[in-house]
């Protein structure tokens, strides 16, 4: 399965749970008055009001490079994560605000078997389609379903806190309930800072991990023509990675040959899943140009 179906088919899928779970919490909250379900009610609602906007966005971000879009349009997808916790945000306020309120009115309700057994059944769909959608991140490299496979963590806690308020409620501690709508809420928006917190670097090209850096150093040192790099350079645009640098080759190479080797490295470091484009550069052993320094001694190697 590509890249474009694969995260398409995952969007659409938890667009499906999250509605098929605000009917669920909704109906119980509706016969219940749970304070608890109703705040997870609306957790799940706009958990679904983002998996649509994840949906759009990863339509959008899936189309095929065009001649305004070379590089295609993946570099908007940090942008549909931000969407994301803007939801995220909006709806922990909501929830916090209905909690305070009960516990200060002392309006709480007793969701009792219904809320228990919704709750329940919620943590345990969420916690697998967590698990689904961080593998289906990691394999595609997709931040945006990175940050939806967050919020399904987050939302198996907030559940799991909900569900012990509902518990405590029914045994005989009623404002459990509305107390545990507070803690859903902290849940909800802490989630939200995680996922503005992993999608920064995107946007303001930041560098990757150091193994990705390093897996670059090895790749391109791994041709036997080539005598040593410098001047590496990975950073991210978007979701991928674009990288430069130098490469150090005899002097007195023909043309076709420091073609060729260039030709070799490139596509060596662009079968990197992370990697996008990859630009380089030829320099003559000879000359010495590359920097000297401490921070470039792993990168002036000769093999």
């Amino acid at each position: 399965m590509n890249r474009n179906t694969a995260l398409r088919r995952v969007g659409i899928l938890v667009l499906g749970i999250n509605g098929a779970l605000v009917v669920a919490k909704g109906g119980v909250y509706l016969s219940t008055g749970s304070i608890a379900v109703g705040s997870e009610a609306v957790n799940s609602l706009a958990d679904g009001v983002y998996s649509l906007v994840v949906v759009a966005g990863l339509y959008v971000t899936t189309q095929p490079p065009d001649p305004d879009h070379p590089h295609g349009h993946e570099r908007i997808e940090p942008f549909v994560s931000l969407f994301v916790a803007l939801g995220i945000f909006g709806a922990g306020i909501a929830v916090l605000y209905n909690a305070v309120r009960s516990i200060l009115t002392g309006s709480v309700a007793v969701g009792g078997l219904p809320a228990i057994a919704v709750l329940a059944g919620a943590a345990v769909v969420k916690y697998l389609l967590y698990r689904y959608c961080l593998r289906m991140s990691q394999t595609y490299h997709s931040p945006a379903i990175e940050a939806t496979a967050l919020d399904n963590r987050a939302d198996v806690l907030t559940a799991g806190a909900a569900l012990v308020g509902v518990i405590g409620a029914s045994v005989g501690w009623p404002v459990l309930d509305p107390v545990a709508g507070a803690v859903v809420s902290v849940g909800i928006m802490y989630t939200g800072v995680e996922i503005v917190i992993d999608n920064f670097g995107y946007l303001v090209g930041g560098a990757p991990p150091e193994e990705l850096r390093d897996e670059i150093v090895d790749r391109a040192l791994s041709h036997p023509d080539v005598e040593g790099i410098h001047d590496v350079v990975p950073h991210y645009v978007g979701p991928e990675v674009d990288v430069s640098l130098h490469i150090e080759i005899e002097g007195d190479r023909s043309l076709i040959d420091a073609h060729d080797i260039e030709t070799h490295v490139v596509e060596s470091i662009r079968d990197i899943p992370e990697v996008d484009d990859v630009f380089v550069h030829l320099d003559p052993k000879e000359l010495g140009e590359w920097k000297e320094s401490d921070e470039e001694t792993d990168t002036n190697e000769t093999n």
